[in-house]
C-alpha cells in the first residue's frame, strides 16, 4: 500500500487509516464538548429523569433504524457521503438545540431523533471505514489509538465546557459550547474530503446476514454479546452525569470528572494497546467486564462527588481492558464470516441493531422504574441490574473460536 508510515517497530499504518484516526478524534472531542451538558441543559429545564430518559430513548430507536437505512445508502454510494451526511445531522442536532433555548424540553423527541439520525449515518460509515482500512495486524492499535484520541478529547471537552459555561453563566454558556463543537464538527466534514473514495455495489443483503446467525455460532454469539452490552450503555451514558451534577450543583464539577476519567482512560488505552495481545484478549475482556460491574456498587448508596470520582477512575481502567480485545474480536469473527469482503456492510448494521436493541430494552426498564417507583429509590436498584451487561460478553466471547485466516 502507499503513503505507509511505521511505527512502533514492525507496524505500518497507511495515509486513510491515520486520516480515519485524526477525523474519529475529531469527532470524540466536538461529542465531548457536548454530549454530558445536553443532559444537564435538558435536566435543568425539567428536573425529570422521565423526560431525560424519553430524549435518550429516541435516540437509540432512531440510530439502528437508521443504520438500516444507511447500510442500503452505503451500497449505492460512496461511504464518505454516508459519513458527511451523518454529521451534518448531528450540526443540525445542535443548531436546533439552540434555536428553540428554553423550549428544549418540550421537543425533547425531536432532538432525538436527529441525534439518532446523526449517530446511525456516521457510525455506520465510520465502522464499515474502520473495517476496510484496517488489517488483522493493526486493528489493536488501531482501536486502541482511537481511545487513546477519544479519551484525550474527553479529558479536554468536558472542563472546558464546564469552564465555558461557569465562566459565562446561564444559557450564554451552553450556546458558546454547542457553538464550539458545531465548529469541530465543520472540521471533521472538510477532513473527510482528503479520504479515499470509497464506493460500493451489489445486493443490499441485511436478511441474509441476520439469517447467518443461524449457522454461524462464531457470529451468534458476537451479536448476543453486542446485546448484553447494549443493556448497560442505555441507562448509564446519561444517568451517570446527571448524577454527577446532583452531586454538587456545578457544570464544572462534570467537567472535573470527565477530565479524571478521560485521563486514566487515557494512560489505560495507551497501555492497552501496547500490551493485550491476542492470546490474552479474553481474559482482558472478563477482568475489564468485572471491574466495571464491582464499580457500579461505589454508586448505588450514598452517593457523593468524591465516591463518584472513585467510579469514574475504576471504569476508565476497565473500558480499555475489555473495548479493545472486544471490538478487534469482532472484526476478526465477520472477517471470517460468510461473503465478508461483500457483505461486510451488512454485518455492521446488524451488529449496531442489537447493540441499539440492548441500549433500548435499557431505557424502557429505567423509564418503567422511575415511572411505577420513586427515582431515588428504583435508579439504585436498576443500575445493579443493567450494570452487570458487560460481564456477561466474556460469556458469550470465550466461546468464539477463529481458524487462521
Amino acid at each position: 500500500m502507499a503513503n505507509k508510515l511505521r511505527i512502533l517497530g514492525e507496524l505500518s499504518i497507511t495515509r486513510d487509516l491515520a486520516l480515519l484516526l485524526a477525523l474519529g478524534g475529531l469527532y470524540s472531542l466536538s461529542v465531548a464538548l457536548s454530549n454530558s451538558f445536553v443532559n444537564i441543559y435538558l435536566w435543568k429545564q425539567s428536573g425529570d429523569f422521565t423526560e431525560i430518559g424519553l430524549y435518550n430513548l429516541s435516540i437509540v430507536v432512531l440510530q439502528p433504524l437508521t443504520f438500516i437505512l444507511a447500510g442500503r445508502w452505503a451500497k449505492k454510494v460512496d461511504r464518505i457521503i454516508v459519513l458527511r451526511t451523518g454529521v451534518i445531522f448531528l450540526a443540525l442536532f445542535y443548531l436546533s438545540v439552540l434555536a428553540v433555548g428554553s423550549g428544549a424540553s418540550r421537543m425533547l423527541m425531536v432532538l432525538g431523533g436527529l441525534l439518532g439520525i446523526g449517530y446511525g449515518f456516521y457510525w455506520l460509515a465510520f465502522n464499515v471505514l474502520t473495517f476496510e482500512i484496517t488489517e488483522p495486524e493493526t486493528r489493536d492499535f488501531f482501536n486502541g489509538f482511537l481511545g487513546i484520541l477519544s479519551s484525550a478529547g474527553g479529558m479536554i471537552g468536558p472542563i472546558a465546557s464546564g469552564f465555558i459555561i461557569t465562566l459565562i453563566g446561564g444559557m450564554k454558556g451552553y450556546m458558546a459550547v454547542f457553538g464550539l463543537s458545531l465548529t469541530l464538527f465543520s472540521l471533521a466534514v472538510v477532513l473527510s474530503f482528503f479520504l479515499k473514495r470509497r464506493p460500493s455495489e451489489g445486493k443490499y443483503a441485511f436478511k441474509e446476514v441476520l439469517n447467518e446467525r443461524k449457522s454461524n455460532q462464531n457470529w451468534r454469539l458476537i451479536t448476543n454479546a453486542h446485546l448484553f452490552q447494549g443493556l448497560r450503555e442505555g441507562t448509564f451514558v446519561f444517568v451517570i452525569s446527571v448524577y454527577v451534577f446532583l452531586s454538587t450543583g456545578s457544570e464544572l464539577s462534570l467537567g472535573t470528572f470527565g477530565l479524571l476519567n478521560s485521563g486514566v482512560s487515557f494512560i489505560a488505552y495507551f497501555a492497552v494497546s501496547r500490551l493485550i495481545k491476542k492470546r490474552r484478549r479474553k481474559k482482558a475482556i472478563l477482568l475489564g467486564g468485572l471491574i466495571l460491574y464491582a464499580a457500579v456498587f461505589l454508586i448505588v448508596k450514598d452517593v457523593t462527588f468524591a465516591k463518584l470520582l472513585v467510579y469514574g477512575s475504576a471504569i476508565a481502567i476497565a473500558y480499555p481492558l475489555l473495548l479493545v480485545p472486544y471490538m478487534s474480536i469482532t472484526y476478526d469473527v465477520i472477517g471470517r464470516s460468510w461473503k465478508a469482503a461483500e457483505m461486510r456492510i451488512e454485518y455492521i448494521v446488524v451488529r449496531e441493531v442489537f447493540l441499539n436493541i440492548g441500549r433500548i430494552l435499557s431505557i424502557m426498564a429505567f423509564l418503567s422504574a422511575v415511572t411505577l417507583f420513586d427515582w431515588h429509590k428504583s435508579i439504585p436498584v436498576i443500575l445493579l441490574v443493567l450494570g452487570a451487561g458487560h460481564s456477561f460478553i466474556y460469556f458469550f466471547v470465550c466461546k468464539v473460536h477463529l481458524s487462521s485466516p
